[in-house]
């Protein structure tokens, strides 16, 4: 909830820069600086941000490069965050990821490959985009285009 008080004594609202409500739905480029929580549905690119949280609501399909992520809901396409990856417990990561540091949590779950680099450096490639395709069963698999 916004504005109640974490273990630290500060106002969730004054950490979180940006939000993407439950129930919206936004398709495009994100650029931002702080922190963006996004508990909503996205389908783009986001980029140069410090810290992105999906919500347990949450659901994005695309291209994401920040410095440190964090899901609890549903990502499909490629990662790259120069600090860390978490995927928490009910987090599900379905794509290429890139990190210096990565943390699973028991639950979570990556399908995909995960790259380790050492923090502070560059990616040596840049992620692409995604499109899906639909397997026998009618569901949607991951390709790269």
């Amino acid at each position: 909830m916004i504005g109640r008080k974490d273990q630290k004594g500060l106002s969730i609202s004054e950490q979180i820069d940006t939000f993407l409500g439950r129930g919206s739905t936004l398709e495009g480029k994100i650029t931002f600086k702080g922190i963006l929580r996004l508990d909503g549905k996205f389908e783009g690119e986001i980029l140069a941000g410090d810290s992105l949280v999906i919500g347990e609501t949450g659901e994005v399909r695309g291209q994401i490069n920040v410095k440190t992520f964090v899901v609890n809901g549903k990502v499909t396409g490629n990662v790259t965050a120069n600090n860390r990856i978490e995927i928490q417990s009910s987090g599900e990561v379905r794509g290429h990821v890139q990190t210096p540091v990565m943390v699973i949590s028991e639950g979570g779950v990556l399908e995909g490959n995960c790259k380790m680099v050492k923090a502070g450096t560059e990616p040596e490639e840049k992620v692409s985009f995604l499109k899906p395709r639909q397997d026998a069963k009618g569901k949607n698999e991951v390709i790269e285009r």
